[in-house]
């Protein structure tokens, strides 16, 4: 062999492997199954060996395909490490936090004060769909959502941890009929039609649990909408249309409109720190710790008697990361 293979041909190699499909290898990778196979075959020229026995029906590894996969993830696996070491304390750990109103900002203003010797740079996408895939591609390192709304083949690049139950919520024009009620019951909401995000491909993951929860309750929604930017431009555009907002109980307060909690049932959307598998940063360990910290002293994780939740979250919760059994427990009894 002339020289080490790029790591990016291992990790097609590796991936190939894990699948034994090249078109969900390409999709867990995020590139052409054509760009794919044409890296395993150059990996298979640099080595000088068949790695795969390709036949239409299946992929499956050739003997020398088996021998070198192991030595393939100690190099990935180097690769790794050494890119963690450089970064070391001085980079910046990047933190989408949503929006200034948040669970996002809140932990990291926790993390800020725990810790001011290190720098956390934010970032303001709208949604954890938007933000996964900045993650994924290395661009952002950290943020905040639902993680069951997001694509199977992103998730399985992505390490997560509950941090809080949102109570979901409806933001209502001050004059509307509903506006004076301290909650809102869901069967109220029939013939309303309510903004999700639709058409804002950033919060795909919410849009998915506004249909989720409305499904079948008569409650229309406001047809697809190019993203808004911005406070002032939301404000804005919610007033002219007259629209009434799916949200949580953590948003922005908008003059003349009025937040009120959901019931009969109580909703609510699970909200996990999420960051990219293999991640190495001191800010990491500061964040989660501040995220801890305030759910338990906020009671975070706590569920409200009669909470609702949808299906995927629930198995979401059922599978979760070691040691949140508890809280996942809890969610699955509340959620029935």
């Amino acid at each position: 062999m002339a020289s080490t293979p790029d790591p990016r041909l291992l990790r097609a190699f590796v991936t190939v492997a894990d699948e034994l499909h090249f078109t969900r290898a390409a999709s867990r990778l995020y590139v052409a199954q054509q760009a794919l196979s044409r890296d395993v075959r150059r990996l298979e020229r640099m080595l000088g060996a068949d790695l795969f026995v390709r036949t239409t029906r299946q992929v499956t590894l050739t003997g020398e395909g088996e021998r070198l996969l192991p030595y393939a993830h100690r190099v990935l696996a180097a690769y790794e490490e050494l890119d963690a070491a450089a970064a070391g304390a001085d980079r910046p750990l990047v933190v989408d936090v949503a929006a200034p109103v948040s669970t996002g900002t809140l932990v990291l203003d926790a993390a800020r004060a725990a810790a001011p010797e290190l720098e956390f740079v934010a970032r303001f996408h709208s949604g954890l769909a938007g933000a996964a895939a900045e993650i994924a591609a290395g661009r952002v390192d950290v943020s905040f959502g639902r993680v069951a709304g997001l694509p199977p083949e992103l998730r399985e690049r992505l390490a997560h941890r509950l941090v809080r139950f949102e109570r979901v919520a409806v933001l209502l024009p001050g004059d509307h009929r509903l506006a004076a009620r301290t909650a809102v019951p869901l069967a109220e909401l029939a013939g309303e039609t309510l903004y999700v995000g639709a058409g804002n491909p950033e919060t795909a993951e919410w849009t998915d649990y506004a249909r989720l929860l409305l499904a079948g309750r008569g409650v229309g929604l406001a047809a697809p909408f190019p993203k808004i930017e911005g406070d002032a431009e939301f404000a804005r555009v919610v007033r002219r249309r007259g629209w009434s907002v799916l949200a949580s109980e953590t948003f922005a307060d908008f003059p003349g409109m009025a937040l009120r909690p959901l019931t009969d049932p109580v909703p609510v959307s699970p909200v996990s720190v999420v960051w990219r598998r293999g991640l190495r940063h001191p800010g990491l360990a500061v964040l989660l710790s501040a995220a801890e910290r305030l759910a338990a002293d906020g009671g975070w994780r706590d569920v409200p008697g009669g909470a609702w939740l949808p299906e995927p979250d629930r198995a979401e919760l059922a599978e979760g990361p070691p040691g949140r059994s508890a809280d996942a427990s809890r969610a699955r009894r509340a959620a029935g």
